[in-house]
């Protein structure tokens, strides 16, 4: 029996003992929120290079050569092309999602988290799956954002007879001669079509060339608008088609275009002289002479009146024997950072000007870049050791690998004190998710975050 007479000799049991962190593990804990820390800071310097990417797109600055914003990343930054592409997207999409945006700005939410949310958000549900984000871990987010496309998907293939009801297509020349295109396809269509661009790589080209001034270089004249560009995607698109025998049937003269020309004007674009299609539309000079350059020739003599005198052979500008030379030497378009297998051969000395048609004087490119190099002002040329140069219509030399930028001796500090300059304040817990280790139920979560879930 113990009586409070006793208590008073014994040693209080119930007084609470701490019992300090050792050393090694309060120093763990240290390096745990430094890694948090800095992972918060390079996220939101990322939300300031996707600003920086999304405005660089926009403005067009890619297009001084290049086919792609994302092209232009893996030439000039190094990224992978489909990590260029994400990006891309990613920083296209932010540009409607403020909410998002400005959570990876503040290191609140990691770049994988909204590279997951921007594939389903939308101005309307961006509040939603902001909280989403800040609730969950990176993985929770990629759960969630796969049961929402599972519920658009739903919601969508009540739409999928109307719109197979709805598909049309017309082509037709007008009356300046060019050909208008328009049509309503099917979204699987659609996809195919973007499918066959991606394999061809080869994001956007025109239809027709644009008149007046070129559409590669900043600053250097008027840009291809979004339209042009479809354009010359879908004529990429046929021509690759057709150069794989889409209908070997019919002999290959049907898919011939015939460009009448006169040699003077091959010779000289400001020469008198005709330069038109077959059915009478006229194309200029240097269209012309682009379109010599690797194609079959056949020379026409006429007479004062017009009528054919002499009519000599066929004959190919670049034999087949020196192509594939020539594909074996190059590997695809030489123009900095494209290496599309699809080419051209070009003269770089045009042999109307008496360039000779050997491999010195010869180099792959691409259909927009042998454009670009005839119509829009570019400049290739091989110097004394062989190499060859691009430069842009201003001049500007393109190098086939771009300088490395300066970094700063202490990159972190550099870039702590970028963000705080931005008004960003950072702390290890600044991107934690307030998620408690409860099991996520994703059904559960869809079915009150997804208004048409239980539609």
């Amino acid at each position: 029996m113990v009586t409070l007479a006793d208590l008073d000799h014994e040693p209080l049991r119930t007084s609470p003992r701490f019992v300090p962190t050792p050393e090694p593990v309060a120093e763990l804990d240290r390096l745990g929120d430094q890694i948090a820390e800095l992972s918060a800071h390079l996220d939101a310097a990322t939300a300031r290079l996707l600003d920086l990417i999304c405005e660089f797109d926009e403005r067009g600055g890619w297009t001084n050569g290049f086919r792609s914003c994302a092209e232009w990343l893996t030439w000039r930054i190094g990224l992978d092309p489909g990590a260029a592409r994400e990006r891309v997207r990613v920083a296209r999409a932010l540009g409607t999602l403020p909410r998002l945006a400005q959570a990876l700005a503040r290191g609140e939410l990691s770049y994988s988290k909204v590279r997951a949310l921007t594939r389903v958000a939308t101005p309307e549900t961006e509040e939603r799956l902001l909280a989403v984000g800040r609730a969950g871990t990176a993985k929770h987010v990629e759960l969630i954002v796969r049961g929402w496309r599972r519920a658009d998907r739903k919601a969508e293939a009540a739409e999928t007879t109307r719109r197979h009801c709805s598909r049309w297509l017309q082509a037709y020349q007008s009356a300046d001669g060019m050909f208008v295109i328009r049509g309503q396809l099917e979204p699987e269509v659609g996809a195919v079509i973007v499918k066959a661009l991606i394999a061809a790589q080869e994001s956007l080209y025109r239809r027709r060339h644009v008149k007046g001034g070129s559409a590669d270089a900043p600053g250097d004249g008027p840009r291809d608008t979004w339209e042009q560009q479809q354009a010359d995607a879908l004529a990429l698109v046929v021509e690759t088609a057709l150069h794989h025998g889409i209908d070997p049937g019919p002999p290959a003269e049907r898919y011939q275009v015939v460009v009448h020309v006169d040699a003077a004007v091959l010779a000289d674009a400001d020469a008198a002289g005709q330069s038109v299609l077959e059915e009478g539309t006229r194309v200029s000079a240097e269209t012309s002479q682009r379109l010599a350059c690797d194609a079959t020739r056949v020379v026409m003599r006429h007479d004062s009146d017009g009528r054919i005198t002499e009519v000599g052979a066929r004959t190919r500008i670049i034999p087949p024997a020196l192509r594939r030379a020539l594909e074996h030497r190059d590997r695809g378009c030489r123009f900095p950072g494209c290496g599309l297998r699809f080419t051209q051969g070009h003269h770089i000395r045009h042999w109307a000007h008496g360039g000779p048609t050997t491999p010195s004087n010869l180099v792959l490119l691409c259909r927009r870049h042998h454009r670009a190099v005839h119509e829009d002002g570019f400049q290739v040329h091989r110097s004394p050791t062989g190499e060859l140069e691009f430069r842009s219509p201003h001049g500007r030399l393109i190098t086939e690998v771009p300088p490395e930028p300066a970094v700063p001796t202490v990159p972190f500090a550099a870039l702590q004190a970028q963000n705080q300059e931005f008004g960003v304040h950072i702390d290890a817990r600044t991107s934690m998710p307030s998620w408690l280790g409860e099991r996520l139920d994703v059904g559960y979560a869809i079915d009150v975050l997804h208004r048409l879930a239980t539609g």
